[in-house]
């Protein structure tokens, strides 16, 4: 069986008035929002279909379906916390992330340090095993027109190590 496993996410929202914008569980002020059933959160979705991807457990709309009121409004860092939980449980860990968002406004690159301090806490990894960037597509695309943005992740997960037992070497000598 293999030590490693590779998953890739992608997620997309519409951009709308009278959202929050929320990347990474880091507010963003902006004049817009991303328009979803939780908080649209499309940077925490990647990731956290990346992560299940890896170990074939579906996708966050079949752990989280946007027709159960549970999860309306919900924090998708609170989500990413039950993934986390998901692989761990399967005898998975966190190798490292490497996430792009593309926007094309507002700039995020003041709030990328946030971002990854919030996904590594929930996640109980180190800042250096999590990755964002961000990058515009040049005014192209639904992106570029400023009608959503959209994120890609991918992420390695390796198994949990297990407890290793040594045999006792030599013999006990009675004292």
């Amino acid at each position: 069986m293999a030590d490693f496993r590779i998953g890739h996410g992608y997620d997309v929202h519409r951009l709308t008035e009278q959202r929050k914008l929320i990347l990474g569980g880091v507010e963003i002020p902006h004049t817009l929002g991303l328009l979803g059933h939780s908080d649209a959160d499309v940077l925490t979705h990647a990731i956290m279909d990346a992560m299940l991807g890896a170990l074939a457990l579906g996708d966050i709309g079949q752990h989280f379906p946007d027709t159960d009121p549970r999860y309306a409004g919900a924090d998708s860092l609170q989500l990413l916390f039950h993934v986390n939980g998901l692989i761990q449980a399967k005898g998975w860990q966190i190798g490292n992330i490497d996430a792009t968002i593309l926007a094309q406004a507002p700039k995020l690159a003041p709030y990328i340090p946030r971002m990854r301090k919030q996904l590594a806490q929930k996640l109980g990894c180190a800042l250096d095993q999590i990755s964002v960037k961000a990058t515009t597509e040049e005014h192209l695309g639904f992106t570029g027109a400023q009608q959503g943005m959209a994120a890609h992740a991918v992420v390695l997960l390796s198994r949990i190590p297990k407890p290793m037992y040594r045999r006792p070497v030599g013999r006990v000598i009675p004292l």
